[in-house]
């Protein structure tokens, strides 16, 4: 899989996924200790709606352009709503042309004491980045491959935090070097909430993940995984991306209960050709 994120920033699977994130890190707010957000493949930063490869792509159209546009009820409103504030906040001018990605999302929500790492590789959007968060005191963005991150950033001094780990997906050796990574972490590291996020188009590659994250999560002394995948339309084997998988290790306690009411509500504004449908599960071990 070829995941060039200009083309499809702001689609529904970011949607789901910024959700999630927003949510998670909401939670973590409710007490004054610091925590720490680590993102392993951080990405540009901030993606220009209007460039060539967005509009090619068109994809945050049937993304974010119709959340933002859609009717939620009170209580689901309420939860979503942080996460459209962030967006619409890149947006002053009410025309949606710029979207933000995931470490521009998370600084957002930090607090004072809060900090973040953000690692990326690639030397364009690592400078993109860098030029996005101005330099900013409280999240730092290094050089460093994004697995060997993972293994260098935590634990972290908090002792607080959220690891995202949210690769390209462009080798295809991706989801074992997505298990192995995240093994890696955990067992250093079992306190901390981790985000992991897949494309979910081969099902045999997708069930053995969620399979091995379960299985550590469940011997590593913390406890359980949540499994969310999301459908916009039936997956083609060699079609585009339609279905989005995340898996979140020691999930804030609400945070299950929120997805209940979230995502039935996501499923009009964000299905193609009227079909979309949602599982959230707890993955065997």
């Amino acid at each position: 899989m070829n995941y060039r994120h200009a083309f499809h920033a702001g689609n529904f699977a970011d949607v789901i996924k910024h959700i999630l994130l927003v949510r998670i890190l909401t939670y973590l707010q409710e007490k004054p200790a610091p925590f720490r957000v680590i993102d392993s493949h951080a990405g540009a930063g901030l993606y220009d709606l209007t460039s060539d490869e967005a509009r090619r792509g068109g994809e945050w159209a049937s993304g974010i352009g119709r959340v933002l546009q859609a009717r939620f009820s009170d209580e689901a409103g309420e939860l979503i709503r942080p996460y459209l504030d962030i967006v619409r906040a890149f947006n002053p001018q009410r025309e949606l042309t710029a979207y933000p990605g995931s470490p521009l999302i998370a600084r957002a929500l930090l607090r004072p004491q809060d900090s973040m790492v953000a690692s990326e590789l690639e030397p364009v959007a690592r400078k993109q980045l860098i030029d996005a968060l101005r330099r900013d005191t409280q999240a730092r963005v290094v050089d460093l491959d994004g697995w060997k991150a993972l293994a260098a950033f935590v634990p972290p001094k908090e002792r607080r935090g959220l690891v995202l780990i949210d690769p390209s997906f462009e080798q295809k050796d991706e989801f074992e070097r997505l298990a192995e990574g995240f093994s890696t972490a955990f067992g250093k590291w079992p306190t901390g909430v981790y985000l992991l996020w897949y494309p979910a188009k081969n099902r045999r590659a997708t069930e053995a993940l969620a399979h091995h994250v379960a299985t550590a999560a469940a011997t590593g002394g913390e406890g359980k995984c949540l499994r969310l995948e999301f459908s916009v339309a039936p997956q083609q084997p060699d079609g585009p991306l339609t279905s989005t998988g995340l898996l979140v290790v020691n999930p804030p306690w609400t945070l299950a209960s929120e997805l209940k009411v979230i995502l039935p509500e996501l499923e009009r504004p964000l299905g193609q050709g009227g079909v979309s449908r949602y599982r959230l599960e707890l993955p065997k071990s």
